[in-house]
């Protein structure tokens, strides 16, 4: 692909090339304009012994007027290429419809009343309401979206741009309090409020913004417990009691462990504590203290593994990969905690344990098996009784209502999520919520296939395409991945593909290593010094792609969020002939010097990731960290780079100086955008309006790079 300033000094080549743009549809496109002028300061790091030159350095200086001002040119230049032709008028149109519909919302009771989060069709913001509680007998009553329901807290008029939003941390037992939050933006951050129910009055206790989690009401509502985590000092677990000074809060546990671990605390019964500890994704710990004090009691820790704690009539259930890769469940009395004495109730098996919901008297396990779910229902000692009907191609989720009643959802790429009410004894269904999506899920083709990576492993890739227009080796494309943090791609309604299939064009999501599909072992073979693994599976869905005639390289598109930016942006640098366009979200780029990022430190990733003062790990972070590998002259494809000032847990100066540096260096002639905005962060920030305006606005950079904006 030639550079379109090596076109304008070759002008017969030039109208060559462009008779052949106009008979074929390639990779040509027209003279975009410059983007707005970067000055190139070079900073050079000698980082174990060698030399790397950054030349936009001055970048991370976010408040900057001159970053500023660079930011604000930047919106503008995105404008003028993105453009307002007639298709991003219609995406916006259609996506409101995709979008608007709200989901299944099972509300909490506590006291008189019943309460919920609900954004209403045409609110921008989730509100928080209650109703009278329904009788204790029979079926919980779904929300209904079009009810007169009593509002508790309204954020509408918090913001002028409604940008700030509120959730329900905890409610007390006995419904005189409620703990809610406060997100100013999109932050991790969020302030903590206590709210009187009765005058719907904020009291005197509140916890200023900080990152925190595991929020809950102690058994009487006297007081809460709560993980704060310091990104400098690591997380503590605190009490706090109603009326006293937050100050003065009593810490109960976490000393000694640093910022890169997340400490997590929750009450079992009446007696007592749990408090768990993370250690990046893939090794955890389990303490046991009783909710009156005394020692805290080690269950678990110094393994090599994950524990995921749940307590039950006095005995502690730990699902874990511990010996057993694809998870297991084993029981615990606390009264003899030691390892010898566990008992496993649920053996692994050659699909991965996903989850166990304790419902009556029953245990109800998850399993995904090739990315798609499945349940088994066990007696209490672990004995399989028998199997929950779920179609092939679906992600199933169980929760336990009352009096003999759960709630299954389900889902698919084509099908928005449908909740049944599920008779416990018989297994009868019954529809309680369908999302109402205008999405013809009958004329869409939704298959699996597999494809081979580089090193020969073999995994799976989910497509879908409407019916009746079948791939032809030069369809549109759209491929996403994640692969890490041993996050489960699986499958889901997404509004942005089931739009892309709508205009005849093919979506596709690959299965990566990093990801949790096949159990710990496939997530290890994308972590730290295997992270290459994930770029090269990717690749590899790519090619089988082209290769098996879905589409071919001027018209496929990439899009991937966070470490799926990273993904996204890696496969770009590695192989920029396979893509056209590329839409990087809240990226990890810069992983040289992920380690510095100072208050946006994201210090549990490192152990996923892994940190460049590490010689050995600074070894292979090198050579796949995006903002490194950017080279003079390439010819990259169209890229759209989007993050927002208020993204606390992946630094948004890597997104600022990878804009900089593709602009100046790619050969290709083909736009590099990036879309900023200064309230968006990796928690949202956005309200709804803007959320829909934001992926029309992407998806027809996408389209129009491939030629599909018709």
């Amino acid at each position: 692909m030639l550079s379109s300033s090596h076109l304008r000094s070759h002008p017969r080549r030039f109208l060559l090339l462009n008779t052949i743009c106009l008979l074929t549809l390639s990779a040509c496109g027209p003279d975009y304009p410059p983007p707005p002028d970067t000055p190139e300061r070079p900073v050079t790091d000698t980082i174990h012994g060698i030399a790397l030159a950054d030349p936009f350095r001055w970048l991370e200086d976010q408040d900057g007027s001159e970053t500023r001002s660079w930011l604000g040119a930047q919106n503008t230049y995105a404008e003028q290429i993105v453009g307002n032709p007639p298709v991003r008028d219609s995406l916006r149109t259609r996506l409101t419809e995709l979008m608007d519909a709200p989901g299944f919302i099972s509300p909490q009771r506590r006291g008189d009343y019943e309460y919920f989060s609900l954004r209403r069709p045409g609110q921008e913001l989730e509100v928080i309401y209650r109703r009278p509680a329904t009788e204790e007998d029979g079926p919980p009553v779904p929300v209904d979206p079009t009810a007169d329901y009593e509002v508790v807290l309204d954020p509408h008029e918090m913001s002028e741009r409604q940008t700030t939003s509120v959730d329900i941390a905890a409610i007390a037992r006995d419904g005189r309090r409620m703990i809610y939050t406060v997100r100013d933006g999109g932050p991790d951050e969020v302030a903590v409020r206590v709210l009187d129910l009765e005058s719907k009055t904020d009291l005197p206790d509140r916890l200023p913004p900080a990152l925190y989690s595991s929020i809950a009401f102690n058994r009487s509502g006297s007081g809460f417990y709560y993980s704060r985590r310091n990104r400098v000092s690591g997380a503590r677990v605190y009490f706090h009691e109603i009326g006293t000074d937050p100050e003065a809060d009593r810490m109960l546990f976490g000393e000694g462990y640093g910022p890169e671990s997340f400490v997590s605390v929750s009450q079992a019964g009446n007696e007592w504590l749990l408090f768990t500890v993370q250690h990046g994704w893939a090794r955890s710990e389990v303490h046991m203290q009783r909710v009156s004090g005394g020692p805290i009691i080690p269950i678990v820790t110094g393994a090599n593994a994950r524990f995921a704690p749940r307590f039950h009539e006095g005995t502690l259930y730990l699902r874990t990969d511990l010996d057993a890769p694809r998870n297991r469940l084993m029981a615990v009395d606390p009264s003899s905690p030691e390892r010898e004495n566990w008992r496993e109730v649920i053996p692994e098996t050659d699909d991965l344990l996903e989850d166990v919901a304790i419902i009556g008297d029953k245990l109800y396990a998850t399993y995904l098996h090739d990315v798609s779910n499945r349940v088994t229902i066990h007696a209490m000692d672990g004995t399989v009784e028998r199997g929950l009907p779920v179609p092939p191609h679906h992600t199933a989720d169980i929760r336990g209502a009352d009096d003999g009643y759960a709630f299954l959802t389900l889902t698919s790429y084509a099908t928005p999520p449908t909740v049944y009410r599920l008779e416990l004894e018989t297994l009868q269904a019954e529809v309680v919520h369908e999302r109402e999506v205008p999405f013809d899920t009958t004329g869409v083709t939704v298959k699996q296939v597999w494809y081979t990576s580089r090193d020969g492993t073999r995994a799976p890739m989910y497509v879908m395409y409407r019916t009746d227009t079948p791939p032809d080796g030069e369809r549109p494309t759209l491929l996403t991945g994640y692969g890490g943090f041993n996050v489960s791609l699986k499958p889901r309604f997404d509004a942005m593909g089931a739009a892309w299939v709508e205009r005849g064009g093919v979506f596709a999501v690959a299965t990566l290593r990093g990801g949790g599909e096949f159990g710990e072992e496939w997530h290890r073979d994308g972590m730290l010094e295997n992270k290459q693994n994930v770029f090269d599976d990717f690749i590899g869905a790519a090619e089988f792609l082209i290769d098996n005639d879905y589409t071919n390289s001027d018209h496929l598109a990439i899009r991937g969020g966070s470490n799926g930016g990273l993904l996204v942006a890696s496969a770009m640098t590695q192989r920029p002939d396979l893509y056209r366009a590329v839409l990087c979200t809240f990226p990890d780029l810069d992983m040289v010097r992920f380690y510095t990022f100072g208050e946006t430190n994201n210090k549990p990733a490192l152990l996923e990731y892994g940190d460049a003062s590490d010689p050995e790990q600074f070894a292979f972070l090198r050579q796949y960290s995006p903002y490194q590998a950017v080279r003079e002259g390439v010819d990259y494809p169209a890229v759209m780079l989007t993050t927002g000032d208020l993204d606390t847990r992946v630094s948004p100066l890597q997104a600022r100086k990878m804009a900089a540096r593709l602009q100046s260096t790619t050969g290709s002639g083909l736009p590099v955008i990036l879309h900023y905005d200064e309230k968006a962060g990796h928690a949202g920030g956005r309200p709804f309006s803007k959320r829909v305006s934001d992926t029309a606005m992407a998806m027809t950079f996408l389209l129009t790079q491939l030629g599909a904006a018709e």
